[in-house]
Parts: structure tokens; sequence; C-alpha cells
């Protein structure tokens, strides 16, 4: 196979028995599904394969197939039974894995790069010094940092629009809370294991509250695209203070929180 399979050893259950896995791999799931796994962890490699393996799939218009998507390092897909028997979504699916090296392959076409203001005060980022310190930074090292480069939208997920965006630099391998924050506002912005989520709604986490976007993922009062960002968009943050924060809120009503866009 092109791109020569990876094998990995993933560890099962309480004891120390292990397995190797090879990927890419291909998965049943449910009575009607199937998942290509490209890796049994997230990185750039695998997401990138996930991205440009369901936009494969996609180009290909293979008849009874009823949804596709992504994850972080997989990619999925339904099809109709009626259409199509298991032995034959496996056998083109196979097929299809064999034309490539995915985890090469060009990101899907239609990506989009935002530019979002972020204010990281300490009313806005009341968690980013501990933060910082876990990654071994003073607090303006790690705006720095969370601002220096474009993060890809690997995969929506959690809440309806919410992204994780990634990878940052390697300091910010940083774990989840042992506690649950109760609550973070929509348009923040958290941290963990070297990701970050723009919260599409008041939710609680354990990633650690940073930053403050006036951003909204999700826009319930768009019906014909409610999800703002897609899987393979890239988001840069712009350091804002809290003063403009607050007249992004007030001023731009469109959703974009002051977000400049463009094409890549």
């Amino acid at each position: 196979m092109p791109g020569d399979a990876t094998p990995e050893t993933v560890k099962k259950g309480d004891g120390d028995v292990q397995q190797r896995l090879t990927y890419p791999r291909i998965v049943p799931v449910g009575l009607n599904g199937f998942l290509v796994q490209f890796s049994g962890g997230l990185n750039e490699a695998s997401n990138r394969a996930a991205l440009a393996f369901k936009a494969a799939i996609d180009q290909q218009a293979w008849y009874g197939i009823e949804e596709t998507s992504s994850t972080l390092a997989s990619s999925f897909l339904r099809f109709d039974t009626a259409a199509l028997t298991h032995s034959q979504m496996r056998a083109r699916l196979t097929e299809l894995l064999e034309q490539h090296d995915w985890y090469q392959a060009a990101l899907p076409r239609g990506r989009r790069l935002f530019m979002i203001p972020c204010a990281f005060d300490a009313a806005n980022g009341p968690q980013l010094s501990h933060a910082a310190e876990l990654a071994g930074m003073d607090r303006a090292t790690a705006i720095q940092s969370l601002t220096a480069a474009p993060l890809r939208v690997m995969a929506i997920g959690y809440a309806p629009g919410q992204p994780y965006a990634g990878e940052l630099p390697p300091a910010w391998d940083i774990p989840r809370m042992e506690h649950v924050n109760p609550k973070v506002p929509g348009g923040a912005l958290v941290v963990a294991i070297r990701q970050v989520i723009i919260f599409a709604a008041d939710n609680p986490t354990g990633w650690r509250h940073i930053g403050q976007t006036a951003f909204q993922c999700f826009r319930p009062q768009q019906p014909d695209n409610p999800f703002a960002l897609r899987p393979g968009d890239e988001l840069q943050f712009q350091s804002v203070s809290a003063e403009q924060l607050f007249n992004l809120k007030s001023q731009d009503h469109s959703g974009d929180g002051g977000a400049v866009i463009r094409a890549l």
C-alpha cells in the first residue's frame, strides 16, 4: 500500500496485554458504517490523511453513501446496505486507500484562514497564567506562542460547530484539569494536549480557559450553514485588549467577532 502501513502498540485494559495494530485499518461501525483509522492517536499526518480521505470519498460520489465525516485521525462513512453489501463497500475503501499515500496527501480544497481577535487579559483568560506555567513559559511568552502561527481545525465535535484546533508546539502538551470548570462562556478559548477549542456555547470543561473571543462557532439563525468552521480550516489568534473585545461584541453582529477570513 502506498505510504507503508504504520504499526502501533496499543495497551488494552488494566493489565500488560498489548496489541500491535497496523494503520490504516478499516473497522466496521454498527450495521451500516465503516471507520477508516489512520492512527491510534493524534498527529499531523494522520489528521491530514483523515481529511483528505474523507474528501476523496465525497469526490467518488458512490451510489448508496448516506453520510461522511472525519475525526481527529479517522474517516467515517455510512451507507445504504440495500445498495451496497459490506464486502463491496470494504473493497471500494481498500482500493481507494491503495491509490495514494494519504499521510502526505494534499489537504482538501475550499479551506479558509480565520484571523480571530482574542483577549488574553486576566479577566478573559483566567487560567492562562497556570497553563503557561505548565508549558514552561511566562504569560507574555505564552500569548506570543498561542498567536504565532495558524492552527488547523482538526475536527468538529462535542458541541455543534465546536472546533478542535492544533497542533500547538510540544510545550503545550499539558494535561486536562483534575477538576471541571463548571462553566466557561461561549467564545472562550481553552487549551490542553497541544490543542485549543473555541467554545460554541456556555459549557463545563476540563480544559483551561486561557482567552476569550467574540467568535460564534454555532449559528442556528443560519439554518443553511449553521457551522462557521469546517475541518481543514485554519485559525490564527490575534491578541486584543479587553476593551477591544468589548467593542467587537457590541459592534459586530455577524458572528465573526471581528475575524478576517481568507481563502487558502
